[in-house]
């Protein structure tokens, strides 16, 4: 037996909003745009990264010519207009969040900024479902770092090892991981997990329909 479970915590970008194909194609552009060179490796690296990581790593690393803060502002906001234009929920992500909301304390891990949690969950009507939110900018590292799942758990009042994290990738896993929490995978095929990362999960989904609370509770 591994304990009880006393609250689940989804990352969002990948796992509630369809959003890293909608951020590569932001960063690229901007990438494009101001002088620099995309790296084949570049999509992978960024994810779960914080803002002020990746924007480092497309000044620094992808030679953008621009301040780290310039580009985090140029790519935050073509993010929420996309967003306004069309929220890219993944499918069954509003139903799955309610399942599980309807049995357990729910928690959100994300690397987006404030303003992209926002942009989601307001539209969807997901906020009243959530009793914490994070986003990687109010916590000192990013993912694989286990600062954002640790500061759920907490803001949850909830061990942080009595926890279940929904996570798709390699960075997200390892945080949620690090944490000490019970991780549940479902991996994008577009952008699959590193199998190392994959093989922290304690279950591995195809989609969010089979994220049931039985499922959950099978980890207890």
């Amino acid at each position: 037996m591994c304990g009880v479970i006393e609250a689940v915590v989804f990352d969002l970008d990948g796992v509630l909003v369809d959003s890293e194909p909608v951020w590569e194609q932001v960063r690229r552009q901007v990438v494009a745009e101001h002088g620099g060179h995309w790296l084949a490796e570049a999509q992978r690296r960024l994810m779960g990264m914080s803002t002020s990581e990746w924007a480092r790593y497309l000044s620094a690393d992808l030679g953008v010519g621009l301040a780290p803060d310039r580009v985090a502002t140029l790519v935050i906001e073509r993010m929420a207009a996309r967003y306004a234009d069309h929220l890219p929920l993944m499918p069954g992500a509003v139903e799955a969040a309610r399942r599980m909301a309807d049995r357990w304390p729910l928690g959100l891990a994300s690397s987006s900024p404030r303003v992209l949690i926002d942009a989601v969950l307001d539209p969807a009507a997901l906020r009243p479902l959530f009793a914490a939110t994070l986003s990687t900018e109010e916590v000192a590292r990013g993912k694989p770092a286990p600062d954002v799942y640790l500061a759920v758990a907490a803001r949850l009042g909830v061990r942080a090892d009595r926890c279940v994290a929904v996570e798709d990738s390699s960075n997200g896993l390892r945080s949620a991981d690090g944490a000490g929490m019970r991780v549940i995978a479902v991996p994008r095929p577009l952008y699959p997990p590193d199998p190392g990362a994959l093989g922290l999960a304690r279950l591995v989904l195809t989609s969010l329909a089979d994220l049931t609370p039985a499922a959950i509770a099978a980890l207890e």
